[in-house]
C-alpha cells in the first residue's frame, strides 16, 4: 500500500467517524428533547429500561417513542440522500434530487387515493409504495434504450425529461385529488405531501433497503468516479456503463420508494446533503457515498427534532423545517460554487 493510499484510508476513517459521531450526537438530542425533557443524567437508566423491554417510568416512556421516531427520522433521511448521489451520478448532474424524475409523484398518487377513500394506515403505505414503483416501472419502459451503454448525453436528457413529464402528470392528478377531496381528509394529505415523521413506524424493510442499496453503492464507488467523469471512455476502461446505469436507477427508485412510504414527500434532504458533502469532502465517491449516508441519516434527525419543539406541543411537518432550511443553504452553496 502506497503513503498516498494510506493517507486516503485515514482521511476516510476519520471523516466517517465524525460523521458516525454526529450521527449518535443528534439521536442523543432527539430522545433527551420534546415538550417534556429528559436530563442527561437520567438517560442511562431510561435506555437500559427500555433495552429490558421495561417502560416503568416516563422517561423510558417517552426515550422509547422518541427514540423510534428519530430511528425512522435516519433511515429515511440516509435514503434520500443516498438516492440523491446515486441520481446525481446517474444524470450528471448537481442539481438532481431522488424526486426529479417522478417517483415520488407517483407515490403522492398512490397515498392521496388511499387517504382520499379513508383507507387504514398499512394500505396508505402500500398504495404510496405501488405508485412509486410503478412509476418506476413505467420510466424504465420508456426510457430503457438510454440507460443502455450507447447512452450519452442527450440519452440523459430524454431519461429526464421523460421523468419530468411523468411527475407533471401525477402532480396534476394530485391537484384534482385536493381539489374533490372532503375537508375531513385534506389536513392529513397536505401533511403527506409536506412530509411528516409522525406516528412514522420502524419497520424492517426500510432498514433491509437502505443495508442493501450502500452495499452496492460502494461496491460501485470507483466505478462510478470512472463513468462520472469520463463518460465518453467508462467502456474503454472496462466499465459495464448500461449495467452501471441501470443498477443505479433501480437502487435509487427502490430508496426513494421506501423512504417516500415512510415519512412522505420530505423534500431538499437529497439535494443539499450531497451537495454539501461533495462540497466539503471532494468528488470521490468511495467516500461521499457512506458520508452522505451518515450525514442524510443526521440531518434529518435533527430537522424532525426541531419541527417537534419549535412550536410544542404543537408539531410541525418536518417537510417544512426542510425546506426553509435547505432553500438558503442550496443558494449559498450555488454561491460559493460560483465564486
Amino acid at each position: 500500500m502506497t503513503d498516498s493510499s494510506r493517507r486516503l484510508q485515514q482521511r476516510a476513517a476519520l471523516v466517517l467517524g465524525v460523521l458516525a459521531l454526529f450521527a449518535l450526537a443528534a439521536l442523543v438530542l432527539s430522545g433527551m428533547t420534546g415538550s417534556v425533557t429528559i436530563p442527561l443524567a437520567d438517560m442511562p437508566a431510561a435506555l437500559g429500561a427500555v433495552l429490558r423491554g421495561e417502560t416503568p417510568t416516563l422517561a423510558a416512556t417517552l426515550l422509547e417513542l422518541r427514540g423510534q421516531r428519530a430511528l425512522a427520522a435516519f433511515i429515511t433521511g440516509a435514503s434520500l440522500s443516498l438516492a440523491g448521489v446515486m441520481m446525481q451520478a446517474l444524470l450528471r448532474n448537481p442539481l438532481a434530487d431522488p424526486y426529479v424524475l417522478g417517483i415520488s409523484a407517483g407515490a403522492s398518487v398512490g397515498a392521496l387515493a388511499a387517504l382520499m377513500l379513508m383507507c387504514a394506515a398499512w394500505m396508505v403505505d402500500a398504495a404510496a409504495f405501488g405508485g412509486a414503483l410503478a412509476i418506476s416501472l413505467l420510466l424504465y419502459l420508456l426510457a430503457r434504450r438510454d440507460l443502455g451503454d450507447g447512452a450519452a448525453a442527450g440519452g440523459v436528457a430524454t431519461l429526464l425529461l421523460t421523468g419530468v413529464i411523468l411527475s407533471s402528470a401525477c402532480m396534476a392528478l394530485v391537484t384534482l385529488m385536493l381539489s374533490i377531496a372532503p375537508d375531513s381528509r385534506l389536513r392529513s394529505m397536505v401533511f403527506w405531501l409536506i412530509g411528516d415523521l409522525a406516528g412514522a413506524p420502524l419497520r424492517a424493510m426500510p432498514c433491509v433497503v437502505l443495508a442493501a442499496a450502500l452495499i452496492f453503492a460502494v461496491k460501485q464507488a470507483r466505478a462510478v468516479n470512472v463513468m462520472v467523469l469520463h463518460a465518453e471512455a467508462a467502456a474503454t476502461l472496462g466499465i459495464r456503463v448500461g449495467a452501471l446505469r441501470r443498477g443505479l436507477f433501480l437502487v435509487a427508485a427502490l430508496l426513494t420508494a421506501s423512504a417516500v412510504t415512510t415519512a412522505g414527500s420530505i423534500g431538499f434532504v437529497g439535494l443539499i446533503v450531497p451537495h454539501a458533502c461533495r462540497f466539503a469532502l471532494g468528488p470521490d465517491h468511495r467516500l461521499l457515498i457512506p458520508a452522505a449516508t451518515l450525514a442524510g441519516g443526521a440531518y434529518l434527525m435533527l430537522a424532525d427534532t426541531l419541527a417537534r419543539t419549535v412550536i410544542a406541543p404543537e408539531q410541525l411537518p418536518v417537510g417544512v423545517i426542510t425546506a426553509l432550511v435547505g432553500a438558503p443553504v442550496f443558494l449559498y452553496q450555488l454561491h460559493r460554487l460560483r465564486k
